[in-house]
């Protein structure tokens, strides 16, 4: 054969979408896995028309799984970011988007048993050491695909998956504020630069000129922003500890505005190349954090609930996004325990992908 064939499940988690694949039939080393992930996604090309990406950032993402060594973890889940056009991989970042469907795929890989009613899966985040618990409807010991769960950014309604994401502060950098302040000022312009569950630069929308409740597609084809942003984003990144970030997809980027949906906050997530076209997971996780930490860069723009947890709705560009934080704010400090989240998920193809034989033979 001139091809190598790779088992896969084609699946929607959250509002993303990607290969799922069992880590043991991938080449160990990452520069290798690297090629083929480019490969099975047709990165190098804006529609990805040699892979099955689908030409957007949310449709090149990719999900790797095996049965997890650590005592608590069912699953570990190994993620990748997969460019659209530059044929890059990014190995750092975690997805919670994507993560939304690791329950379901564990189950119909073998890799976990379905329980009768729901299944809990306890998922190992690889790249940021997360863990995440996450409850599956499973009626007569199978993953059930329908219910009335309805996300913001996703037609139609699904079977809900609570997930619990734990153990998410200092994932990437080591720290809750990695540059030890809540508020920093690069270029002229205040951020928060934070930490939990994905590493973050935030800042108002009216520190760049914008009202905040751009659409995606009109914040895209600011340029001038977008230049601004990314100028202001790999300082920040240095800042943060996480040296020369050119290249990488994280720290992400975010704006916040004045709730004018019946949120508490309206906000827009970066991923940072272009403008999420409704929210990530863990992006909501670390705004709703700096929403309720004091003296951030969102002190005085949401009314802040004495209650734990604490129910925080993000307004984003296709809807709302509700995160449930369980934090403790003591005189010894601020503290992030966790976060939870319903979401949906949706198997939507399986069998096998091709990649040419000349970048990898198999095992």
């Amino acid at each position: 054969m001139t091809q190598t064939a790779i088992p896969y499940l084609l699946m929607r988690g959250g509002t993303s979408r990607g290969p799922y694949l069992n880590r043991a039939d991938l080449p160990e080393d990452l520069e290798t896995l690297a090629e083929v992930l480019i490969a099975i996604v047709g990165s190098g090309h804006p529609l990805n028309i040699d892979g099955i990406g689908g030409g957007a950032a949310v449709t090149t993402k990719v999900a790797m799984l095996s049965k997890s060594q650590d005592p608590w973890a069912d699953v570990d889940y190994f993620f990748a970011q997969v460019s659209v056009e530059d044929k890059l991989v990014d190995f750092k970042p975690t997805c919670g988007n994507i993560l939304t469907g690791v329950g379901p795929a564990a189950i119909e890989m073998g890799l976990v048993e379905a329980q009768e009613g729901e299944t809990q899966v306890n998922i190992l985040a690889v790249n940021t050491q997360a863990r995440v618990a996450a409850v599956i409807q499973t009626p007569e010991q199978q993953v059930s695909y329908e219910g009335g769960a309805r996300i913001d950014g996703v037609p139609g309604t699904s079977a809900p998956i609570a997930v619990q994401f734990m153990e998410t502060v200092g994932g990437v950098t080591g720290a809750f504020l990695p540059t030890g302040n809540r508020v920093d000022e690069i270029d002229g312009i205040a951020v928060t630069c934070m930490d939990v569950a994905m590493p973050m630069v935030i800042a108002k929308a009216e520190s760049f000129g914008l009202t905040g409740y751009e659409t995606a597609a009109e914040l895209d084809e600011n340029r001038a922003f977008f230049d601004q942003m990314e100028a202001l984003r790999q300082k920040a990144g240095a800042l943060m500890g996480m040296g020369d970030v050119t290249k990488s997809v994280t720290p992400k980027f975010g704006l916040l505005a004045l709730a004018k949906a019946g949120g508490t906050i309206a906000t827009r997530y970066f991923m940072p190349w272009s403008t999420h076209p409704s929210m990530a997971v863990t992006g909501a996780q670390c705004l709703a954090s700096c929403v309720l930490t004091p003296g951030t860069i969102a002190e005085g723009m949401a009314a802040k609930s004495n209650e734990t947890p604490a129910n925080v709705i993000l307004e984003h560009a296709s809807g709302k996004i509700e995160v449930a934080v369980d934090y403790a704010d003591t005189a010894t400090g601020f503290e992030i325990k966790s976060a939870g989240l319903i979401r949906t998920a949706r198997k939507i193809a399986a069998g096998e992908v091709f990649i040419p034989r000349s970048i990898w033979a198999g095992r």
